[in-house]
C-alpha cells in the first residue's frame, strides 16, 4: 500500500484517557464512620467474639406499641399502595407543624414543611437547595460525620470552626466572626450537639442568630435531639428566639431518636415557603414519597403523647450518670459531663504514645484499633468528627452492657505506661 493510502490518524481516533469508573463527586465521600464501626462490631459478635459496641446513635428501646400498630394497620389500607404526594402526607405535615409550635413554640404552616427519608436526606437537601459551588459553610467542630459530606456534595466548602472541652464545646459568636468571609452562604448549628451532648444556652442562641441574621447567613439548625436534654437544660429553638432568622433558617428534624424510630426513616425540613418548594421539587425526582407506611406511624409518633420520650429520657439519664463516672476514672482520660443527646465525648489525648500490650497509639484511631482488638469494645474515634484526640461512646445501650463494655476498656487502659 502506497504512503499515501496509509489510514490518516485523527484526534479522534486517539484511545481517550481512561475514564473514571466513579465519578470524582462520589467516589470522594467517606463512609460513615459511625455505621462502620457499628458493621464491625456486629460482624465481631456474629463471628463469636463478646464485642461491645458505643458507635451507633441508636436507641436501645423498641418504638411504642401505639406507633407499630398505626404501621400495622396502615398496611392494610389501598391508599397506602399508591404514590403519595412528594412533599409528604398533608396530614403528617399538618402535624408536624403542630408539633413543632406543642413542642418549641415555633408556628409554621404545613406548606413549610417537608417529609424525607430520614434526617439525612434532610440535611443533604437543605445543603443542596441552598449551597451554590464554592459556597462557605461554618461548621462547628466536632461535627456529626454527615455534615461535611453533604456539604461537599453540594458544592459547598466546609469551613470547620473547632471548639474543645475547654469551652464545653460550644463555639462563640467571635470564632464565627473570625470565619466569616465573603463567601460565607450558612451556618450548621446542631444544638443538642452530635457527637458531644453540649447544648447551646438561650442567651447563646440568640447571640449566634441575631449574628447570623447581620450578615445575611443562612442557619441550618439541627434538632433532632431536642428531647434529650438532662439537669434541667432547655434545648431552644433559634427561629423562637430570633424570629428575625426565620426567613434564611432550616430546622432539620426527624422520629429517629425522640421516638425510637431510626430504622423507619422519617425526617423533616421546616423553612421559608419558597425553599421547601424547591427541595420538594428536587425530591420528586431523588426519591418521589416517603414510604407511606412510615409515614403513618410517624403520624402517630408526632400526634401523641411523649410519654415514652420521658421514659427513655430518665434511662439515658441514669446512664449518662453511670458512664462518665467510668470513664472519668482512668487515668489520661477527660470526660465532660454532656448536657443532653446520649453521648460522651472524652479526651484521649492523655493516653496517646503510650505503650498498651506492647503497642504505642499515636492517634486516636490507632487507639480505638487497640481497644477493639484487646478490650473487645468499638468506639468511634474522633478523626471522624474532625477532632482527633477524642472518642465518641453513645450511651444508647443497656445498663449491663454500658458497665461491661466500659470497665473491659479501663481495664486496658489502666495499663498504659
Amino acid at each position: 500500500m502506497a504512503a499515501s493510502d496509509a489510514p490518516t490518524v485523527t484526534s479522534d481516533s486517539v484511545d481517550p484517557a481512561p475514564r473514571r469508573r466513579v465519578s470524582a463527586r462520589v467516589g470522594g465521600i467517606s463512609e460513615s464512620a459511625t455505621l462502620a464501626v457499628d458493621a464491625k462490631a456486629k460482624a465481631l459478635k456474629a463471628a463469636g467474639r463478646p464485642v461491645i459496641g458505643f458507635g451507633a446513635g441508636e436507641p436501645d428501646f423498641p418504638t411504642p406499641a401505639p406507633i407499630v400498630e398505626a404501621a400495622a394497620a396502615a398496611c392494610a389500607e389501598a391508599r397506602n399502595h399508591r404514590y403519595t404526594p412528594a412533599a409528604g402526607l398533608p396530614e403528617l405535615r399538618e402535624a408536624v407543624a403542630a408539633k413543632t409550635a406543642r413542642d418549641t413554640g415555633y408556628q409554621v404552616k404545613a406548606s413549610q414543611v417537608l417529609i424525607t427519608n430520614g434526617g439525612k436526606q434532610a440535611v443533604y437537601q437543605a445543603f443542596a437547595t441552598i449551597v451554590d459551588p464554592g459556597d462557605e459553610v461554618l461548621l462547628p467542630a466536632p461535627y456529626w460525620t454527615t455534615y461535611p459530606e453533604a456539604i461537599g456534595l453540594a458544592g459547598g466548602v466546609a469551613v470547620e470552626v473547632p471548639s474543645d472541652e475547654t469551652t464545653g464545646y460550644l463555639v462563640t459568636v467571635e470564632q464565627l466572626e473570625a470565619a466569616r468571609t465573603p463567601r460565607t452562604k450558612a451556618l450548621l448549628f446542631c444544638s443538642p450537639s452530635n457527637p458531644t451532648g453540649a447544648v447551646y444556652s438561650r442567651e447563646q442562641v440568640e447571640a449566634i442568630g441575631r449574628w447570623a441574621v447581620e450578615h445575611g447567613i443562612w442557619v441550618i439548625t439541627d434538632e433532632i435531639y431536642e428531647h434529650l436534654t438532662y439537669d434541667g437544660v432547655e434545648a431552644v429553638s433559634m427561629p423562637v428566639v430570633v424570629p428575625e432568622v426565620a426567613d434564611t433558617c432550616i430546622v432539620v428534624n426527624g422520629v429517629a431518636k425522640t421516638y425510637a424510630m431510626t430504622g423507619w426513616r422519617v425526617g423533616w425540613l421546616i423553612g421559608p415557603e419558597d425553599v421547601i418548594k424547591a427541595a420538594a421539587n428536587y425530591q420528586s425526582h431523588l426519591t418521589s414519597n416517603v414510604c407511606n407506611v412510615a409515614q403513618r406511624a410517624a403520624l402517630a409518633a408526632v400526634s401523641g403523647p411523649l410519654d415514652a420520650v420521658a421514659d427513655m429520657r430518665a434511662a439515658f439519664d441514669r446512664r449518662r450518670q453511670t458512664i462518665v463516672k467510668l470513664l472519668s476514672e482512668i487515668p489520661g482520660v477527660n470526660c465532660p459531663t454532656p448536657q443532653g443527646a446520649f453521648y460522651v465525648y472524652p479526651s484521649v489525648k492523655g493516653l496517646l504514645g503510650k505503650e498498651i500490650r506492647g503497642v504505642r497509639a499515636n492517634t486516636s484511631v490507632e487507639l480505638a484499633a487497640l481497644v477493639l482488638e484487646h478490650a473487645e469494645v468499638a468506639v468511634v474515634p474522633g478523626e471522624a468528627f474532625g477532632t482527633p484526640g477524642y472518642f465518641r461512646l453513645s450511651y444508647a445501650l443497656g445498663d449491663d452492657d454500658l458497665v461491661t463494655g466500659v470497665t473491659r476498656m479501663a481495664e486496658l487502659l489502666r495499663e498504659a505506661e
